[in-house]
């Protein structure tokens, strides 16, 4: 059976199984963008925003959904993380969310970054969205990832 394929030879699903994979240091790095007006772009910089420090709180929530990635991606391994990083930035036309998650394990961690920014892009959507509407959750994209048997990959 193929490593890819996520159905035992009943057509059931089931996890991949990693057990003979050796351990190795994995990192995955995803961004994703939130598209909003210059207007609540202002209120985000001007900590200006009711339900709190939206940049902060975001961080905080994508550092949480990579550590619940299993939970939430049907067939993910379960990962112990060893680090979990969120930045969000202002920038144009919005906010900029980056993640960069790692392990070292039998397998890699780009589900946990791109969770981490999916969570974060997320809550941005619902701290803002009495201040505006038509914000656009963007371009959630893996970036860079290395380990493993695959190696090194960027994003060109």
């Amino acid at each position: 059976m193929s490593e890819l394929t996520h159905f035992d030879d009943a057509g059931r699903p089931h996890m991949v199984d990693v057990s003979a994979k050796p351990d190795t240091a994995r990192s995955a790095t995803a961004r994703g963008r939130v598209r909003l007006s210059a207007k609540t772009a202002a209120l985000v910089a001007g900590g200006r925003v009711g339900k709190g420090d939206v940049i902060g709180i975001a961080e905080l929530a994508g550092i949480m959904g990579a550590k619940r990635t299993s939970e939430l991606i049907p067939l993910c391994h379960p990962l112990a993380l060893s680090a979990v990083e969120v930045t969000v930035t202002l920038g144009e036309p919005g906010l900029v969310v980056e993640a960069t998650a790692k392990t070292s394990g039998p397998t890699g961690v780009e589900m946990e970054a791109l969770t981490a920014v999916a969570a974060a892009c997320l809550t941005i959507y619902d701290m803002l969205k009495a201040a505006e509407r038509g914000i656009v959750i963007e371009a959630i994209e893996l970036v860079a990832k290395s380990g493993g048997r695959s190696g090194q990959w960027r994003r060109e």
